[in-house]
């Protein structure tokens, strides 16, 4: 990478930043990391050497030209929290006084990564991206707005807060993704199958299935009824 388009700071800058993501850039940091870095035109969260660091907590769309350009000429990592447990915490309409925090019953698993991953599948194919999936603990903040009543009953999430990172998984190619398919999977399998197995969401095995069609790691082979039935690609 050209020195001269590295203009960032060693040191971790946050401003204009939710807390999560700022929890999160501090966690992935290294000794000798540059933070902000102005690269191709864009503003890169960290560079580690040759790779660049890009964090995102959620909308991959707002991100896809930012990823396909950067990635067209450098190393580029996309890293992506998936809230494993969650606690929500109320606020009272001052923002401040709080009202009470309890467990969300929700629970989620790396396979979650499919639900943004549907905004970029391609991208994968690229040797120089690669997707970092964190699996976290947090603290979802909610204040009340009465002036929003029609969602949540007027809670609104404020902010996102980082209490741990208890897993982790690098996704490099197709196939490292498509590994994510359960063993033992019996082949053709339709996405209902797919989702008994996970444990996981019909809707979610739709996007997980196509994603992996789109990277190449699955192939259609026809259908049961309506449902599309679906083998591995070998790899």
């Amino acid at each position: 990478m050209d020195p001269k388009s590295q203009r960032g700071s060693d040191r971790i800058c946050t401003l204009n930043e939710g807390p999560l993501h700022a929890a999160l850039k501090s966690w992935y940091a290294r000794s000798g990391d540059q933070f902000e870095v102005r690269v191709g035109g864009f503003l890169v969260d960290i560079v580690q050497g040759e790779l660049l660091v890009e964090i995102q907590t959620a909308n991959f769309s707002a991100i896809r030209r930012k990823l396909a350009r950067l990635a067209a000429h450098y190393r580029v990592r996309l890293v992506y929290p998936v809230a494993a447990e969650k606690w929500i915490v109320r606020l009272d309409q001052d923002g401040h006084t709080p009202l009470g925090r309890r467990k969300s019953p929700k629970r989620g698993a790396i396979e979650d990564v499919f639900q943004e991953l549907v905004r970029l599948p391609e991208l994968i194919l690229n040797p120089n991206f690669s997707i970092h999936v964190l699996l976290i603990q947090e603290e979802e903040v909610r204040t009340f707005d009465a002036k929003r009543a029609w969602r949540r009953r007027g809670w609104v999430t404020q902010e996102r807060r980082l209490l741990d990172v208890v897993d982790h998984s690098l996704f490099e190619t197709a196939q490292d993704l498509a590994a994510l398919i359960p063993e033992g999977l019996a082949e053709p399998f339709s996405t209902a199958e797919l989702a008994a197995r996970l444990g996981r969401p019909d809707w979610l095995a739709r996007k997980m299935a196509y994603c992996l069609r789109e990277m190449g790691a699955l192939t259609a082979v026809g259908k049961r009824g309506n449902a599309i039935l679906y083998v591995r690609t070998p790899g």
